[in-house]
């Protein structure tokens, strides 16, 4: 790879421990295997994690500078995302906020209360990141009304939406993933589905 290849920073969500078969593990690895730098942390404490310690810990990674930062956002990440969009912290060349999990559904969660209500707008959005993009389902359990509508209207991201793939965790079979490794190679690529092959 050249010093111009983007750089990736992937964060995971609420009680991930970075499994193995998860998606996000297999994009790390995709992306280290062509050559890119891959930063795919362990986030604290995931089972009881706290706002503050989260927003330090990705404000040091994203203080590293880089010619190009894309940055992928899983579920409790994605609020993440925002709260430090909100504090003018957060600062990358594109970013994929996939399935965030409801305001309700966060409210619901001792564990996770704390990262509800981000307040992040849809100009701060665009100043932080030059392209950010929503992935959302039709069916996702912990975003009931849909992310489309309750993030990708409210905040005008550019989304696509993933026909009966819940949470696209483990538990609805997101392993390999392809078509959000094609995006991060490439920005112009529409997001679908893993087929069952993949």
């Amino acid at each position: 790879m050249t010093s111009h290849s983007p750089s990736f920073l992937i964060l995971h969500g609420w009680q991930n421990h970075r499994p193995q078969g998860h998606w996000q593990h297999w994009l790390a690895d995709e992306l280290t295997a062509r050559g890119h730098t891959v930063t795919y942390p362990q986030l604290p404490d995931p089972d009881h994690p706290r706002l503050d310690v989260w927003l330090d810990r990705l404000r040091a990674h994203l203080d590293a500078p880089q010619p190009e930062r894309v940055v992928v956002c899983h579920s409790l990440a994605v609020p993440l995302w925002l709260h430090a969009v909100a504090r003018g912290t957060a600062r990358a060349d594109r970013v994929l906020l996939v399935t965030p999990p409801s305001e309700q559904v966060i409210a619901g969660y001792e564990d996770i209360a704390g990262f509800g209500r981000p307040g992040a707008t849809a100009a701060q959005l665009r100043a932080a990141a030059g392209v950010s993009r929503l992935v959302a389902t039709d069916d996702d359990p912990y975003c009931p009304a849909g992310a489309a509508k309750e993030y990708g209207v409210p905040l005008g991201l550019d989304t696509d939406i993933v026909p009966g793939g819940a949470h696209l965790d483990l538990d609805a079979g997101y392993g390999s993933w392809p078509s959000v490794l094609d995006w991060c190679l490439d920005p112009e690529v529409r997001i679908s589905g893993r087929t069952p092959t993949a």
